[in-house]
């Protein structure tokens, strides 16, 4: 029986997932806004209908459109902006 390994693409976006649960969405001081929008960029990363290159792609512009947002707290945006160069890496 064979068993399927993710890929190391795939392992990558599960941890990017993982990091916006827990540091953005479950953040109840980030803004509902920024909430949402993470949201947004986890189910179009969860979307494996489509390329993990595409999937990234929509998800970074979902959170670059929130990385200037003057309501965000530092520590989000901080976070925010490691997402993005994780997500970039995306290949």
């Amino acid at each position: 029986m064979e068993v399927e390994k993710m890929s190391d693409v795939e392992v990558r976006i599960q941890q990017i997932i993982q990091v916006l649960k827990e540091q953005v969405v479950q953040d109840t001081i980030v803004p509902r806004n920024i909430r949402r929008a993470a949201e947004r960029a986890i189910e179009s990363l969860m979307d494996t209908s489509k390329d993990p290159t595409v999937r990234a792609a929509d998800a970074i512009v979902i959170l670059e459109e929130i990385s200037e947002d003057p309501n965000m707290p530092m520590h989000t945006r901080t976070i925010i902006w490691e997402v993005l160069g994780a997500l970039e890496q995306v290949k």
